[in-house]
């Protein structure tokens, strides 16, 4: 079909939109708007999705591999690529070793089926340590936790939002971000019908944001205090009798033991650590346990601070001990139909996780999930020695401006003896690269979203098939993929892609426990979609990608239901509600209690509806408007330190310092400066034409890369304390 309608799912955020697209006779898309039948979305869609022509039409947006002469980037044939990446890695294997190569993953990769399917394939062939991701600025904590206590690191309590009655949120803005480990669209339009229902939603974040104002209550919050504040409710829901386990009390260790922990958090000595009132504290938590059906929920902003992995814990230490864990309207887990460890292997019980497998080579931090924190990989490459990082590979990720300390990153890029870079853009990082290799537009490539409906508020599944051809020449991804996979095992660049590929069908098939002779069908096909068609074979639905394929708007696999014990993969076969890592920690929050705060200024993010990466701010409907990298600061601070609205200030922390016009508001708390992530595209040698008109300024400059939660590796990019100052000021006292 070339004109005429079709649907795809929008992937540009966790939310899993349907898109309704209508296209000319050309085939080009004539106009996007929201899928009305998709079962999920049910017609909602937010700028980003309306965007997303403009992303698949703009022309900075790479269409031909780019390959590095005489210093400058400059198109190549496939070949070319191909032939050059085997020339400079392959030498650095074997004279160096694996470890040699650092791989980073940025978040789109996780929206894309080729990467999340075959991506493991590339990283195993590799056999490198150093393996980063965008993870650990973001939600290492919640993994952590999550993994601790019920066995893997996917397996996250998400709220039942659909059924709730009362909802606590903390550091969290789904009216900006469509939701995060906690797929949902249009949260306005699901947190409307709580309140409609007779319900309740209560904010706690520094800052009244999108989802703040539409809530019934908001309490502002000291940044990177809210296990303080968890652990009070908790106190107070134990020592006022209303712990109440309910249907998963037979299935839960370390009750008696989580009590002794939070013991010394009472409501006061947590007023004074994180600002909430000591009986607002006790009504929340007296509300929160005798809500009919409530659930707990952090985000972001509860994950990147100092004590992020006990936060995360601490949220569902409420929701179990108020009863709400595994139940409708509480936080349930989801039942996906693809790739979730939870389904797979022995009901109810597994190995559980093992963190810390080794370490990273100059400051030994240890090892979570496969990846070593995001914030060492700077001081990985610029430290010579056994080990060293002497090339990189990038995939769909900007770190040169999501990381901490960004400024050192960028400089340690510079020194690599190769970097090739997999990103649709020549942007902050990628202008490092030796090679890049583009992708095709989301119209171009099929999609099914396998980690977020793994996190989704329903049960669904939903397969988009290219919709148009790719440009002549354009590879998909999972070639790409397979191709380096043949390098970097000493087969070339050459190497037979059918042979390896059929080689990963085999083996997701044995991990599925199916005979591939038994599915002719499914294995006549190639590339994700036989991987794809072999997983839900094998999963807990009876469900085949042909399937899929006759449901364009998806399938609708039903609501949430109780799934423990059979998803515990615990190796006790239990809820470890007091894991061994994480009360080892909790002596480091309660010595936090007596902390001095000087009163200083400490700056946190903010999330914003038109972005989500950093490569967004080259689609022109995203950026349109008046300029949105600015500086929250209240009233209060501005009139003490002489800030003025509009005006620049200077922004400066232990590790650097920045410029960044001034937005006077009172919706960020006093002592509190809010500046938004990604922004900062004012660097020689991109080709983001937008976005360079538009550049705002790096707030990760600011943020150090010492400061991290030592139990899952994760940044501190809330909280970080910093100076402000009139730029008139500085320049005059230089």
């Amino acid at each position: 079909m070339i004109g005429g309608v079709a649907y795809t799912t929008c992937p540009l955020c966790e939310a899993t939109c349907g898109l309704e697209l209508q296209r000319r006779d050309d085939g080009s898309v004539a106009r996007v708007r929201g899928d009305a039948e998709d079962v999920f979305s049910k017609g909602f869609i937010c700028p980003k999705g309306g965007s997303i022509t403009a992303l698949h039409e703009d022309p900075d947006r790479l269409r031909t591999p780019l390959v590095r002469r005489d210093g400058e980037l400059v198109e190549a044939t496939w070949d070319d690529a191909f032939g050059q990446i085997d020339r400079r890695l392959a030498p650095i294997l074997e004279q160096h070793g694996r470890n040699a190569v650092g791989v980073y993953l940025g978040n789109p990769s996780v929206h894309n089926l080729s990467f999340t399917l075959y991506g493991r394939v590339l990283l195993k062939a590799l056999g490198t340590r150093n393996i980063f991701s965008a993870s650990t600025v973001d939600q290492m904590p919640k993994q952590v936790s999550a993994g601790l206590m019920f066995g893997t690191f996917l397996s996250i309590p998400i709220p039942d939002i659909d059924r709730t009655e009362y909802m606590l949120m903390l550091g969290a803005n789904p009216l900006a971000s469509n939701g995060s480990l906690m797929t949902a669209p249009d949260y306005r339009g699901r947190m409307r019908a709580v309140r409609e229902r007779g319900g309740k939603v209560v904010v706690i974040d520094p800052r009244r944001s999108r989802t703040a104002e539409s809530a019934d209550e908001h309490h502002f919050i000291r940044p990177g205090t809210d296990a303080f504040f968890l652990a009070a409710l908790a106190h107070e829901i134990f020592e006022s009798g209303l712990a109440d386990l309910g249907d998963v009390a037979d299935h839960v260790e370390g009750v008696e033991l989580a009590r002794q922990l939070v013991a010394p958090f009472d409501a006061e000595r947590a007023a004074d650590a994180c600002g909430i009132a000591a009986h607002d504290t006790r009504r929340i938590a007296r509300e929160l346990a005798g809500a009919e059906r409530a659930c707990v929920y952090g985000r972001i902003g509860t994950c990147t601070q100092e004590f992020g992995t006990l936060a995360s814990w601490l949220v569902d230490v409420l929701n179990t001990i108020t009863g709400n864990l595994d139940r409708p309207g509480g936080a349930m887990f989801p039942k996906a139909a693809v790739g979730q460890p939870n389904t797979q292997g022995e009901p109810g019980r597994g190995r559980g996780v093992k963190l810390g497998r080794w370490s990273s080579r100059v400051r030994g931090l240890p090892e979570t999930f496969g990846e070593l924190p995001v914030a060492a990989m700077a001081e990985e490459i610029d430290t010579p020695g056994d080990g060293q990082i002497r090339a990189l590979i990038t995939v769909a990720g900007n770190p040169a401006l999501s990381t901490p300390n960004s400024e050192q990153l960028a400089d340690a890029l510079g020194e690599l003896d190769f970097m090739l870079s997999l990103d649709v853009y020549v942007n902050e990082t990628t202008r490092h690269a030796d090679v890049i290799l583009p992708s095709p537009s989301p119209f171009e490539h099929s999609h099914y979203d396998i980690a977020f409906y793994q996190l989704a508020v329903r049960n669904i599944a939903n397969y988009t098939p290219a919709l148009l051809e790719p440009p002549p020449g354009m590879r998909d991804d999972w070639e790409n993929v397979l191709r380096l996979t043949g390098i970097v095992t000493g087969q070339g660049a050459d190497a037979n892609l059918d042979a390896i590929d059929g080689f990963v069908a085999a083996e997701i098939a044995r991990r599925g426990s199916i005979d591939p002779a038994d599915h002719p069908d499914a294995m006549a096909r190639r590339g994700p979609e036989r991987l794809l068609d072999l997983m839900l074979r094998a999963g807990p639905y009876d469900l085949t990608l042909a399937d899929l394929e006759a449901a364009p708007h998806g399938i609708d696999l039903g609501p949430l239901e109780p799934r423990i014990p059979e998803m515990l993969r615990t190796a006790s076969g239990k809820i470890e509600l007091a894991p061994e890592p994480i009360a080892a920690d909790v002596p480091r929050l309660e010595a936090a209690l007596e902390r001095s705060r000087n009163g200083g200024m400490v700056l946190i993010g903010r999330r914003q509806l038109r972005s989500n990466n950093s490569w967004m701010h080259n689609i022109q409907p995203l950026v349109k408007g008046k300029e949105r990298c600015t500086a929250h600061v209240h009233p209060d601070d501005a009139a003490r330190l002489g800030l003025r609205d509009g005006e620049p200030a200077r922004v400066s922390s232990r590790v650097g310092e920045i410029e960044v016009p001034v937005e006077l508001t009172d919706a960020v708390m006093p002592g509190v400066v809010s500046i938004p992530h990604g922004w900062g595209h004012d660097v020689d040698g991109t080709r983001m034409s937008v976005a360079s008109a538009h550049p705002g300024t790096n707030s990760n400059v600011l943020a150090d890369e010492l400061l991290l939660d030592p139990l899952s590796g994760n940044a501190v990019l809330n909280g970080i304390p910093v100076e402000l100052a009139p730029v008139a000021v500085v320049a005059e006292q230089h």
